[in-house]
């Protein structure tokens, strides 16, 4: 309803090995779990990307105790009318909400902590995590690489922050791919690098054999100090010159997370991405923002039909003729 090109989601996987559309390894954040006295004796502590973590760990969890968990907004200043009233849905019952859309609605799925899920959850057959969430997307069409007659059709992208995960999918899918990048602290959770290795020249040549992009997070695209942008970096220009395309996240409206150079107005934060920038794409909680900024920067408007088009050329010629 408010316009947004694809919808984007994380999946992990639960106990029973149901691939699952969930942020957080753990359940506490955004469900009621911790209200629910027969779950009380499940918190543990597990390392998670080398740290260690203690909570309610979906991979300790059935699809069937998960469906009865209900969802909660994680921020205290976003809309609470939702919480309560949801459960955590299925990676396929994501998908149906694309395809049962009236429109072309693509998806942009997350394979989330793929090292994590994999050291947690096994499968009788044998599969990683990473086959299983291929799996998914070939048994509901999605196949074709990017701008294929198929891809049109159904488009996704395949996105993660492990690059050996990446690597992986490419032999089973040609299905676009997206390499995420956390901020310039944080290693790959599998192959142990560090910022400065996976955005090295070197290694954008390396990675552009198995993706079509780069989602890095903006803050390491432009450097921000007190809330006020720095110089920008040079990684959108050298990802585009390994013919890599840029997706960086996450854009949010709330005043915290506009920094100051944009005078709290998200409008002018897409326009000095999208025409500053040049970034390909943006991962925003605001779909609807983004989408009417783009309505309101089209050279086409809604109506410009050709015979719309006709009646106010007539109008012109009329209007001069009048003269």
């Amino acid at each position: 309803e408010e316009g947004a090109d694809f919808i984007e989601t994380d999946i992990l996987a639960s106990k029973d090995g149901a691939l699952i559309c969930f942020h957080d390894v753990t359940l506490d954040d955004t469900t009621d779990i911790s209200g629910r006295k027969e779950f009380a004796n499940r918190r543990r502590t597990y390392e998670v990307e080398w740290a260690n973590v203690t909570g309610w760990f979906v991979v300790d969890f059935t699809l069937e105790e998960l469906k009865t968990l209900k969802v909660k907004q994680r921020y205290s200043f976003r809309d609470q009318q939702y919480n309560g009233k949801f459960s955590i849905i299925t990676f396929e019952e994501f998908i149906s909400v694309a395809l049962d859309a009236s429109r072309t609605v693509g998806i942009y799925p997350e394979i989330k902590d793929p090292v994590f899920i994999n050291k947690h959850v096994k499968w009788a057959d044998g599969k990683k995590f990473e086959d299983k969430f291929v799996d998914t997307l070939l048994k509901y069409g999605y196949r074709g690489q990017y701008m294929s007659e198929n891809w049109l059709k159904q488009p996704l992208f395949i996105q993660s922050f492990a690059p050996s995960s990446l690597v992986h999918v490419s032999n089973l899918t040609d299905s676009p791919k997206i390499f995420l990048i956390d901020d310039t602290t944080v290693r790959t959770q599998d192959t142990n690098q560090s910022y400065w290795e996976i955005t090295s020249d070197d290694y954008l040549a390396y990675i552009s054999n198995y993706v079509v992009g780069l989602g890095p997070w903006k803050d390491t695209i432009v450097p921000v100090a007190k809330n006020y942008l720095l110089e920008p970096t040079d990684l959108v220009a050298r990802a585009h010159a390994h013919n890599l395309q840029v997706h960086p996240y996450t854009y949010r409206n709330e005043n915290q997370f506009l920094h100051f150079d944009f005078h709290q107005d998200p409008y002018a934060e897409f326009d000095f991405w999208i025409n500053t920038m040049g970034v390909d794409g943006l991962f925003t909680d605001f779909a609807g923002s983004v989408h009417k900024y783009q309505e309101l920067k089209s050279p086409h408007p809604k109506d410009a039909t050709a015979n719309s088009l006709l009646v106010k050329i007539a109008q012109l010629i009329a209007a001069y003729e009048g003269h």
